[in-house]
């Protein structure tokens, strides 16, 4: 690289690099995008001008004036390429953003029958790109106020529109909590249905995606729906939920709607009789059966936390206790997994230990480990509270564990004040 004379025009005049990308600014001035477009992102957010580094000039804080200038881009690659033997890196040619009233005109051609297939496809790939300036593009010219209606069509007519899994992930990856957005969904209840619609449908393993996708935008839109559409979800909509938690279903979604799912359900569960809904619905089985199975973490956190939120109730403790891996997985993943399984793993012996401690379902935490796993809790590096959970639970139920091996005499005396 030092025996390399660079031509002093390669450089961006503020990074003093080689230029990957050169754009020209409205002073004449030739940088790196990268280099100028943080330049005018710094300074006071409220001036609509900067100056221009070299000149000094006034300068346009709009970064689509930036021009790209091509030909030196050009003479750049080439002359990288040449001197590549000796140490020069190459520089790829660059994948520009589209300018913003292209992408207007490409979500407004979703709103046209004839032309919004392939207006979504296009849009489809702006998304997969992952160019953030595209995303924000797409989010400031009203992608999702797009996206909507199109996803309720497909519900109204009753079937798997051309487009509707396009249409699906450009709104998941998209979204953004913005107030517009929030408005648009909080109480739309016909967007609930449609995709309530969607993952009941029939489909084919290749157009399983598209239960995917819906599964993801349900997640988006129960994270910020009011508590009255929330509350007023039916037990259908529940039992579509479950559904594909199944392990045995015909086909198998993503891990990655897996985790939606059971987001949508804790984002559920506080409002109105949803927790009892969910327990109908079979939910407390199909949890502990995918637990029994799991390997990743964050699903394990999930899991455990619907389980927490459904063992607040009497059915929910027994449907966990009928099951026979229900005390056992909870108690396997307690101080295996991150404190916050822990925090619900003590809740849920916690509401057992009030609520249903029948002499039966006590041996039964002693046989399956429970016990032995709150002897731990109080010696492992927990925080106090979770340590004076466990501690009341052990003396709670002392006179029924009081011979087990595993309890000893200084851990039910150790903190005689609690």
């Amino acid at each position: 690289m030092d025996e390399v004379e660079i031509p002093q025009y390669f450089l961006c005049p503020i990074s003093l690099m080689i230029m990957k990308d050169p754009v020209t600014t409205v002073t004449g001035m030739t940088y790196d995008r990268e280099s100028i477009e943080m330049w005018l992102l710094t300074g006071v957010e409220e001036a609509m001008t900067t100056t221009c580094p070299v000149t000094k000039q006034n300068l346009p804080r709009d970064i689509e004036l930036l021009t790209p200038n091509h030909m030196l881009r050009r003479i750049i690659q080439a002359w990288c390429i040449a001197n590549a033997s000796k140490g020069i890196d190459t520089i790829p040619t660059p994948k520009y953003p589209l300018n913003k009233s292209h992408i207007l005109r490409l979500v407004r051609q979703v709103n046209n029958d004839k032309l919004c297939v392939e207006a979504l496809r296009k849009i489809d790939v702006l998304v997969i790109e992952n160019n953030e300036k595209n995303k924000k593009s797409l989010e400031e010219v009203g992608a999702i106020k797009a996206m909507v209606p199109f996803i309720v069509k497909s519900y109204k007519e009753r079937k798997l529109i051309n487009g509707l899994e396009e249409a699906l992930r450009i709104f998941h990856l998209v979204w953004s909590s913005t107030i517009e957005n929030i408005q648009l969904v909080k109480e739309n209840h016909d967007l609930i249905e449609a995709i309530s619609w969607i993952l009941k449908s029939d489909m084919t393993k290749t157009q399983v995606v598209i239960k995917t996708q819906a599964m993801m935008v349900l997640k988006n839109v129960t994270e910020v729906s009011s508590s009255n559409l929330l509350s007023g979800l039916n037990p259908e909509f529940f039992q579509d939920i479950v559904n594909t938690l199944r392990k045995k279903s015909e086909h198998h979604i993503s891990q990655q709607a897996t985790k939606g799912a059971l987001q949508v359900l804790i984002n559920a569960c506080p409002w109105g009789r949803n927790k009892h809904k969910i327990i109908e619905s079979g939910a407390i089985f199909e949890l502990i059966e995918l637990e029994l199975g799991n390997t990743e973490k964050r699903v394990s956190e999930l899991v455990l936390c619907v389980l927490a939120h459904l063992c607040t109730l009497a059915d929910g403790r027994a449907e966990l206790l009928k099951h026979a891996g229900g005390l056992s997985v909870v108690a396997k993943r307690t101080l295996r997994v991150s404190s916050s399984t822990d925090d619900c793993a003590i809740q849920i012996f916690g509401s057992i230990s009030r609520c249903s401690a029948t002499k039966e379902v006590l041996m039964e935490m002693l046989r399956v480990g429970v016990v032995s796993k709150l002897c731990m809790v109080i010696q492992a590096s927990c925080g106090d509270y979770l340590k004076k959970k466990a501690m009341e639970i052990l003396k709670t139920h002392s006179n029924v564990w009081s011979d087990s091996p595993c309890i000893q005499v200084y851990l039910l005396t150790r903190y005689p004040g609690q």
